[in-house]
């Protein structure tokens, strides 16, 4: 079974997510802080992270930050009502999902389920569905079975995330898909995403392919209905 990663300094909801997770049969790590989890995660990378937001020494947004320069393992945040700005900035530096608190342990489950599933090997996932086959769109080629991504031949690193958006976008250049279609590609059926959370997707990929290539022009916005993959 995957190994989950809580970081949290909060000591209850550490006991008490473990137990859930456990009982799912789950392998767990749990840090009180971003910064042991870091070092922690340098001996052991867990297969996917729980992260609080606000925590002493290294909060999670930092934590985020330095993972997403070596690691692209899934991660969902834990946030607090009041802090809409940080979930849009964490989905903007690379998280995959984010849980309000206070929070069901069933709901935090199911999520933890949804984001493993969509980050399970490539080469499942293509026998699941048939969708393995790689993309070549112009300069893109996307690997599914490998998760690669190269543009001009130059590597692109994404998330599970942002490599099942720019999957879906690129199986049909020209033809638009809606953000609720994005959700549906991206996020398991159990899952609930805004349309900023797809937007926020879409800015980030954005930046990733132009930092390679500044003229990178390919996805396009449809406002008020949604994007595409210019037909090239």
């Amino acid at each position: 079974m995957p190994t989950v990663a809580l970081v949290d300094d909060d000591r209850h909801i550490l006991t008490s997510v473990s137990m859930a997770l456990e009982a799912e049969g789950y392998t767990i790590q749990t840090f009180v802080d971003g910064a042991s989890a870091l070092q922690g995660f340098e001996k052991s990378p867990p297969d996917m992270a729980i992260l609080d937001i606000k925590m002493p020494r290294m909060d999670g947004m930092e934590l985020l930050r330095r993972l997403r320069q070596k690691s692209e393992f899934p991660v969902i945040f834990l946030t607090s009502k009041d802090e809409e700005i940080d979930e849009l900035f964490g989905l903007k530096m690379g998280a995959d999902d984010y849980v309000r608190k206070p929070f069901s342990q069933r709901l935090l489950v199911e999520r933890v389920k949804a984001v493993l599933r969509r980050a399970q090997p490539r080469e499942a996932q293509g026998e699941a569905n048939g969708k393995s086959a790689a993309i070549e769109r112009g300069a893109l080629v996307m690997d599914p079975e490998r998760h690669s991504c190269t543009w001009s031949n130059k590597p692109v690193t994404l998330t599970v995330t942002e490599f099942l958006i720019l999957q879906a976008l690129a199986q049909r250049p020209g033809i638009v898909k809606s953000r609720d279609a994005l959700m549906d590609a991206a996020y398991d059926d159990q899952v609930y995403v805004d349309d900023r959370t797809i937007d926020s997707h879409i800015k980030r990929l954005r930046r990733k392919f132009k930092a390679v290539d500044s003229s990178f022009d390919v996805i396009e916005t449809l406002y008020g209905v949604g994007y595409r993959f210019k037909e090239v």
